[in-house]
């Protein structure tokens, strides 16, 4: 018996940390006198989740003034909001940039492009005063201002904006934000504070939880079926033509579900230092491979690994990402199989890397719905190559005698491995590289920085370019982990699921809509380091910032030096492009969409 002593201690919960410390008893109490908590049945809760205890661990009271912003269409959030007194207005049409206090993306031509770089500051991280006001925003649009205990962003002309784009008024226990909150997607609508109001925000993990009453639940459900699943079925390319009475059809019959946990990133640190093997074992299975296929998988948000069985263990096939399928080769196989012939089961299995969030289409829905209105081009290869022997068997039988017909479609034997990349979207020559890829989270870059270190001379020329660009600054140093050949520098990538912009409070960390670049606006960044704190990947730097004459800017009132987020931009607006990449002078230095595989593996190609 094994007598090595033990040290008792208190397992870790996720309440240790509550979203709001100051919540009192009292506030739980008040909370449960409105809708829709006085409605809710609370022994549908677990004896170690009560109502109670939701509300006071995962619920954050807010007070919010006329014309405050509080969610930006385009940011991401982890979290709902319930209006519980006054009114807000959620903005149908968008707002512009500079009325969000964001910079608008513009570009420059090479005679500014030099002018700029000639009169770079010898100092690093140099701002004007207009960047580094908080009250600096383009246009007199916006200002922030301290409510309570916390920055908030304003719209200065609340009346005008209401005038000139539509809205819709929501009132007391109405419900907005819970979409971005549980699938992980941007937010899609502005909201703009009406009158003083009291908000509840509920984390992603309380919401979860109170959809176990079934009242709550189902309103979430229809809400979500009535408004926004329709619009994500849409964005498939293989249901674009679908007929509406067909899509109602399958929006009845879709399924939600999630994999996973959504704050993968507090776990990236320790999953990563795991072997590939216990890895993929550890990661939540949503599909086995051999099981018969019943539904067909569309991710949402997240990743998903595609693996096969090899050995006592799994290889990394394929990764998934936003709006790819799983099934889709076998499923539109067997629904045009002849009854001779065995069904086909799944070739892979399919497991959550992180988080994954998907729709389920039944296979019966799939095949009466939705198969009769596919193009035979967007088929799998192996399906439309039986589909074409189904064809010319139909000819056959109206030319000849029964006796005289050609050879039964049976003898096709698909091979679907030929057809992976087709159906995943992604796949990798390498088990080993995407192994890699995948282990690190790299697959979450959409302009990762990638170094061929067979071409690398360790000149630093992209340091330097990138330091001539930003202030005598570089928002990076050639360092970063590597694999094989292959450095993968730490720099912004930029990435599909961007856990920077969770949380921001001015929404200073932004997603350019047109080119997909994550920028700080300086003039809105409160210097908080919510940012450099949620980024996995530790590629944002929090700096104290100087005029041109390298004087330090300090705060009027708490003489405090002033702090901005800064990171890499991708030398947003340069005609160059990233001055990195185009200052390499053996073309070493790449950046690169890694949520898909073809760009890096056509790179290689190119140099093998």
């Amino acid at each position: 018996m094994d007598s090595t002593p033990t040290i008792p201690v208190q397992r870790p919960s996720r309440w240790d940390e509550p979203l709001d410390a100051s919540m009192t008893d009292a506030d739980v109490a008040w909370l449960r006198t409105r809708g829709p908590f006085n409605q809710m049945d609370q022994s549908a809760f677990p004896r170690a989740t009560p109502l109670s205890g939701i509300l006071r661990y995962d619920c954050r009271l807010h007070r919010v003034e006329p014309g405050e912003v509080i969610v930006r269409e385009g940011d991401y959030g982890n979290s709902a909001f319930l209006l519980v007194t006054g009114n807000v207005r959620v903005l149908v049409d968008s707002l512009t940039d500079q009325q969000l206090g964001r910079q608008p993306a513009r570009s420059i031509g090479w005679g500014e492009a030099l002018s700029r770089f000639l009169r770079r500051s010898p100092h690093p991280e140099t701002r004007t005063a207009e960047q580094v006001s908080i009250n600096a925003g383009p246009g007199g649009h916006q200002s922030i201002r301290q409510v309570d205990d916390r920055p908030a962003i304003f719209l200065q002309d609340i009346e005008g904006v209401l005038r000139r784009h539509e809205s819709v008024s929501l009132g007391p226990g109405e419900l907005f934000g819970e979409v971005a909150a549980m699938y992980r997607s941007p937010r899609t609508a502005t909201v703009v504070a009406e009158t003083e109001a009291a908000l509840v925000e509920i984390r992603w993990q309380g919401l979860r939880i109170l959809r176990r009453d079934r009242r709550f639940a189902d309103t979430l459900e229809q809400h979500y079926r009535r408004h926004w699943l329709p619009v994500h079925l849409r964005e498939i390319p293989l249901l674009r033509y679908l007929p509406e009475e067909n899509m109602q059809r399958v929006i009845e019959a879709t399924e939600l579900r999630s994999y996973g946990r959504m704050e993968w990133n507090a776990d990236y640190k320790k999953t990563r230092k795991l072997h590939p093997a216990d890895q993929i074992a550890s990661e939540p299975l949503v599909v086995d491979q051999g099981q018969l296929p019943t539904e067909l998988i569309v991710v949402r948000s997240g990743f998903g690994r595609m693996c096969v069985r090899h050995g006592a263990a799994h290889r990394t096939v394929a990764y998934l990402g936003k709006g790819h399928l799983f099934g889709i080769e076998e499923i539109a196989y067997n629904a045009m199989r002849p009854e001779s012939m065995p069904a086909l089961q799944y070739q892979h299995s399919l497991r959550a890397v992180g988080f994954l969030d998907a729709l389920s289409i039944p296979i019966e829905v799939f095949a009466t719905e939705i198969l009769p209105h596919i193009r035979k081009s967007e088929l799998p290869e192996s399906a439309q190559t039986l589909q074409k022997a189904f064809t010319e068997k139909r000819t056959d039988r109206r030319r000849v005698r029964s006796d005289q017909r050609s050879e039964p479609a049976a003898s096709f034997s698909p091979d679907p491995s030929q057809d992976i990349e087709h159906a995943a979207g992604v796949s990798f020559d390498s088990t080993s590289m995407l192994e890699f890829i995948v282990q690190h989270r790299l697959n979450n870059g959409r302009e990762a920085m990638v170094i061929d270190l067979h071409r690398c001379t360790r000149c630093d020329d992209c340091v330097k370019a990138c330091a001539d660009v930003h202030d005598g600054n570089p928002r990076f140093v050639r360092q970063g982990i590597v694999h094989d050949r292959l450095q993968f520098v730490q720099a912004c990538m930029h990435c599909s699921d961007p856990v920077c912009m969770i949380g921001c409070p001015t929404g200073a960390i932004a997603r350019d809509q047109n080119t997909g670049v994550v920028s700080i606006h300086d003039p809105i960044c409160v210097g908080c380091g919510v940012c450099a704190a949620a980024c996995p990947y530790e590629n944002i730097a929090m700096a104290e910032v100087v005029d041109r004459k390298g004087r330090p800017y300090v705060d009027e009132k708490s003489g405090k030096a002033i702090r901005k987020a800064a990171k890499c931009d991708q030398c947003s607006g340069l005609p160059s492009g990233p001055a990195c990449a185009a200052a390499c002078p053996h073309d070493a230095l790449v950046r690169i969409d890694l949520s898909e595989s073809p760009p890096l593996s056509d790179w290689l190609e190119k140099r093998s």
